[in-house]
């Protein structure tokens, strides 16, 4: 028979973790409500530049346009040294969020080692940077505090350091990799190439654009805008990320306040038995006491 006492203890105790999760369930919530309103407004943005500067590149590399040549724009099918930037959380409590993110990393450097390409893994996050040094492979940057606080300052920070040692040739591609906000239920997981800069792959995609390519006099001008596709795409992933976090969160914490309930019920229930057993003992205890003095 089990201890009234230890099952009142097992029911107070998951009572009181039922409390924490819900609590936190709240507080995602609201700070995703946020994170949402951010990402949503920088996404649209975000979408245009990529588009732009897609068809800039495929202009360039396909027509031969202006006589530019750049960096920026040169297809480069076998990488020797790759940067590949990827986003975890600093928390934990959220899911698979962090793992989906960690396998995708994992699988591209298992890519690129197959190709004898070097990989220089930049992570921004602490879980990421937990699991990558459990596993014992070297880290080329680490970075605490900026998935969960997002800034355009610590953004613009992490990607002018990649793309300064692309512009000198020490890498010849840099990857962005992180799990994105798709709906308050759900993320996405994104990877972007984002250096040399991805063209589209029809030719119908660019057949009716308005924007024209020209040499010399408009390459500060090309040079500022590919900038901000790079700022800017760093800085959205960063959002975007941390809308994910705390939708991933605020669903795990639901499920586990669920979860709680449902063995609050299932302890109430055995101690309910217990109770009633110990009763129904007593009761034969005493009838037999009676039926002795008889």
């Amino acid at each position: 028979m089990a201890n009234l006492k230890d099952i009142k203890r097992k029911i107070s105790s998951v009572k009181n973790t039922q409390k924490t999760t819900r609590a936190m369930k709240l507080v995602s919530t609201a700070k995703l409500m946020k994170a949402k309103l951010a990402a949503e407004q920088s996404k649209e943005y975000a979408a245009k530049i990529n588009e732009v500067l897609s068809e800039i590149s495929y202009k360039i590399n396909q027509y031969r346009v202006g006589g530019i040549k750049s960096r920026f724009f040169d297809i480069n099918d076998n990488p020797k040294v790759v940067d590949i930037i990827f986003i975890t959380a600093d928390k934990g409590l959220c899911g698979g969020f962090n793992i989906q993110t960690i396998k995708a990393v994992s699988k591209l450097l298992d890519e690129y080692n197959a190709k004898k390409a070097k990989v220089r893994l930049k992570a921004i996050g602490k879980k990421g940077i937990a699991y990558f040094n459990f596993k014992g492979i070297e880290l080329f940057d680490k970075r605490v505090g900026v998935s969960s606080a997002p800034t355009f300052e610590k953004a613009s920070e992490i990607i002018n350091i990649a793309i300064d040692d692309f512009l000198a040739g020490k890498t010849d591609r840099v990857i962005l990799v992180h799990n994105g906000y798709k709906n308050m239920i759900s993320q996405e997981l994104k990877v972007l190439d984002l250096v040399p800069v991805k063209t589209f792959d029809k030719p119908d995609d660019v057949s009716t654009s308005m924007i024209e390519v020209e040499p010399e006099d408009n390459m500060k001008l090309l040079d500022e805008l590919v900038k901000k596709y790079f700022e800017y795409n760093m800085y959205y992933s960063l959002i975007d990320s941390l809308a994910a976090e705390h939708s991933a969160r605020m669903q795990a914490m639901d499920s586990a306040t669920n979860n709680a309930n449902d063995r609050v019920q299932e302890l109430t229930l055995e101690y309910n038995k217990a109770r009633q057993g110990s009763i129904t003992t007593e009761l034969i205890e005493i009838i037999s006491g009676v039926e002795a003095q008889k």
